[in-house]
């Protein structure tokens, strides 16, 4: 159906390629061949970018890391923790790590981005817990990364989004580490699929309720039976008092607005600050494949400014 796109999105969401769930190994390769595809991102010559391998999960493999440090850092500085998107299987953290350079450089803090294992070879918890693990390893060598323990935010786009209301919910049930903000960039966040877009959004660009589905059951994996824990599906959790503030993104034409929507709701409702930014013309994904649009810029702007008022804020951090 014909969608009432932003004027300068509408290219993009036109000349955008179909990504097809329903073959995982297909559409990795679709994907990392539009990875290829100029402009190539090129950091800035002010931040260092380093990988490490770190220890995973108890009696799973290490985890990769990618740390960015500002060249001119006056340590101790606050921290963003990212998790890139992907519909759970596939992506990388070289495939998003405009978004957390850009914070890293304009803000002068340290950006760490994890390398989470994909389903649907690996399905949850695995991409849970080495999120969560990445996140232990940030917060037990803050002194060593020149890291603020006080001072540290996640966040993530998409199923990235969605990751991080799981970590955030999974810091605070297991006692830390602490949280100073959330940032659920168009989160994925309830298995249920049941929401008014979801339902209506079955062939935008880059994300569409097929799609969606496949995700799901590739995350879930083949023998999942019975209800889904919030760690997977944060849109389940039944309390969501005790959480960090929140920044919540929501695309007009994406399937998963009504839940980004409603999860940043009951954020409000339980009691945790939380500021939601609606952008109509959008679809999801858009503020990526067409960066250089005015509404792309405003988004990011938008998300780094409400990251320099967490950091700056002396709210003490969650739990």
């Amino acid at each position: 159906m014909p969608y009432s796109y932003d004027a300068e999105l509408a290219p993009a969401a036109s000349a955008y390629p179909r990504i097809d769930f329903a073959d995982v190994r297909n559409a990795r390769q679709v994907f990392a061949a539009m990875r290829g595809q100029p402009p190539l991102f090129a950091p800035p010559d002010t931040v260092r970018i380093e990988k490490r391998s770190v220890p995973g999960p108890p009696g799973d493999p290490d985890i990769e890391v990618c740390i960015v440090t500002p060249r001119d850092l006056a340590a101790p500085v606050p921290a963003l923790y990212w998790i890139h998107g992907g519909g759970f299987v596939l992506g990388d953290v070289d495939a998003d790590l405009e978004a957390p350079t850009h914070v890293a450089a304009a803000l002068g803090v340290i950006a760490v981005s994890v390398e989470y294992r994909l389903a649907p070879e690996h399905p949850f918890p695995a991409p849970a817990e080495d999120c969560y693990t990445g996140l232990k390893w940030l917060a037990g060598n803050a002194s060593q990364l020149g890291i603020d323990p006080a001072r540290v935010a996640i966040g993530g786009v998409s199923a990235g989004g969605g990751l991080a209301a799981a970590v955030a919910l999974m810091a605070r049930d297991r006692g830390g580490p602490a949280l100073c903000f959330q940032v659920l960039d168009i989160p994925d966040l309830d298995d249920r699929l049941a929401t008014p877009s979801m339902n209506a959004y079955t062939d935008t660009p880059v994300w569409n309720r097929p799609n969606a589905v496949l995700s799901w059951q590739a995350y879930l994996g083949p023998e999942h039976a019975g209800d889904t824990s919030p760690y997977a599906a944060p849109a389940r959790a039944t309390d969501l008092s005790g959480l960090p503030p929140a920044y919540v993104v929501t695309c007009e034409f994406d399937p998963l607005r009504d839940e980004g929507i409603e999860y940043a709701q009951r954020l409000m409702q339980a009691g945790v600050s939380t500021e939601l930014h609606h952008y109509p013309g959008t679809f999801h994904g858009s503020c990526a494949a067409a960066m250089g649009t005015a509404i792309s810029r405003r988004m990011i702007d938008d998300r780094t400014a409400a990251l320099a008022r967490a950091f700056a804020s002396d709210r003490p951090a969650s739990p």
